[in-house]
Parts: C-alpha cells; structure tokens; sequence
C-alpha cells in the first residue's frame, strides 16, 4: 500500500485525525477539495484557542503543523470513487490519480440543504445563521427570528431569546405542540404564522422580512437548521451504514468512529446528528487513534 491511512476530508475532523496517525509515524494522505462547510462565516466561534479567527486561518495553521511530520501528505484533489483491493483501499481522484491505503478515513463533511427563499443563500453564515452558539453572541441584543424548517424548530426558536428578542416564523408548516407553544410562549418567543416570502436589506445583511400579507418585520438575522446530505459519495459507495438524525442521514460509526465496513472509519458532521467544529476535532482524534490501533491488531 502507498499510505497506511488516506484521509477524505482535510477541515477540521479530518486534519485532527491526521494529527495522530502523523505523530504515530505513520503515512498519512489528506485529500482535501478545500471546500469546508463552514467556508461562508468570515469567523469561528466557541473553539477553544481559536475563538474569533476566521476558519479559513485555523485550517491553514492546522495544516501547516501537521505537514511538519514528515510521514504526511495533503493533496487538494476531490476524491471521487473509493473501492476495497486486497489489503487496503483505493482511492480514485475525480481529476485522475488513484492513491493507495490500508484504511480509510472519511471526513468529507455534509452540504447544506437550504430552505427555498430567495435571499437567503447570499446572506448564509452573515445574517442567516444556524448555530446560535456559533454566532448568537455577534447579533445579540437585536431583533431575532427563528425560519421553521422541520419539526425540530420550535426547539430551536426556544434557544435563541438569550440572544435576543425572537421571532418564531412557522411557516405555516411547523405549528408548536401546546406544549411547545407554552414554552416559547414562556421564553418570550412571539410566534408568526404568515409565511415569510422575502428578506429585506442589501445582502448579506438582513434588515427585516417580508410576509405573505404584505407585512414587514424587521429582523437583524434569522437562524434556521437547513437538512442536510452528504458532501461525499464514497461512504454510499463503499456500503457504509447511516442512520436516520433529524436534519439528515449520517454515517453510523462506534466509540472508535469505526464504519460498519472493517478499515473504514468517518469523523465529523457526515458520521454525527450533532454537528459542531469542536466536536468534529475530537471525532478525529477518536477515529486517528482506532485506524491507527487498528493497524496494529493486525500485524
């Protein structure tokens, strides 16, 4: 085999898993499309050390500390098929190239499925957010709105009053449970059911929205939690098992962020219903140290 572990995926999950299999001696190959997920905040927030720097620095600082190991590689290529061969994997790039390991790790991310509005693409991770903890505190203190996208929205409306006063736009979809609606109700959360049909304001910024009956509210940034698919093919590809999370499909894993296919492991958003940067690092860490480990079971 050509590396002992190929890494698909080179933001956060899968340049942390890198780390370890780099500072365990062994040959390490990133390949990296260079397309994060997070690519369209102008800053990371809520990651220890790194509060307030831009993603794009942390990953370029990452990179540059694990290719100080000389047994690593990084590769800005898209991985475009991946299949078993005797003793490893192979690895084919989309623009040729096949590249050669004895276990594979996928951190390839998810893409964002967001909801059908004009505007709101070119104000995501600006005035469209997902991640209160991410961004909340940057447009706190301002009037806030919650777009329902799933039943799981009216969860999110009763977070986001610590930020702000909030708006929760159901869509004329997602109507809160009693239950629900006294909670929000509870948290100070107003509830609007006429549909929002537009965003106001020169993008990215978010002045205010535009409902179904003309009204207009202003609003200076509305949090949503768009579904989700994978950024990558090759866990289907290679027969990997999902499971079912509330946004979306993800890679089933183990505590060792094993696949259910034996030298397969997956870290980050595309192996977790729980999507966060610091959470993505340490599934690295976790499936860097089981592909290694695993590399030493068997031999």
């Amino acid at each position: 085999m050509e590396h002992d572990v190929i890494v698909v995926g080179g933001a956060f999950a899968g340049l942390s898993a890198a780390l370890q299999l780099a500072r365990a001696r062994r040959r390490v190959l990133v390949i990296d499309s260079g397309l994060p997920r997070n690519r369209f905040a102008a800053h990371a927030h809520g990651i220890l050390g790194h509060d307030g720097k831009p993603p794009a620095q942390i990953l370029e600082e990452s990179r540059a500390q694990l290719l100080a190991y000389p047994s690593a590689r990084v590769l800005h290529a898209t991985a475009a098929t991946a299949n078993p061969v005797d003793g490893g994997f192979a690895v084919a790039l989309d623009g040729g190239g096949v590249h050669t390991a004895a276990r594979l790790i996928l951190a390839g991310g998810i893409r964002d499925v967001l909801p059908a509005l004009d505007g709101l693409r070119e104000r995501w991770g600006v005035s469209v957010l997902h991640c209160p903890y991410c961004h909340g505190y940057e447009v706190a203190d301002r009037p806030l709105g919650v777009l329902a996208a799933h039943a799981l929205s009216a969860h999110q409306a009763a977070l986001i009053p610590d930020w702000g006063p909030t708006t929760y736009f159901t869509q004329g979809e997602f109507e809160p449970d009693p239950e629900q609606a006294a909670h929000l109700s509870a948290r100070g959360v107003s509830i609007e059911r006429v549909p929002v049909v537009g965003l106001l304001g020169v993008a990215p910024q978010l002045d205010g929205v535009r409902l179904a009956d003309g009204r207009t509210l202003a609003i200076s940034a509305l949090f949503t939690a768009p579904a989700s698919t994978m950024a990558s093919p090759l866990a289907e590809q290679l027969g990997c098992e999902f499971e079912q999370g509330p946004l979306g499909q993800h890679i089933r894993v183990d505590e060792w962020k094993a696949t259910s296919v034996a030298g397969v492991y997956a870290a980050g958003d595309a192996a977790s219903a729980m999507q966060n940067a610091s959470l993505a690092i340490a599934a690295g860490v976790l499936a860097g140290v089981g592909a290694h480990q695993s590399l030493i079971r068997a031999h």
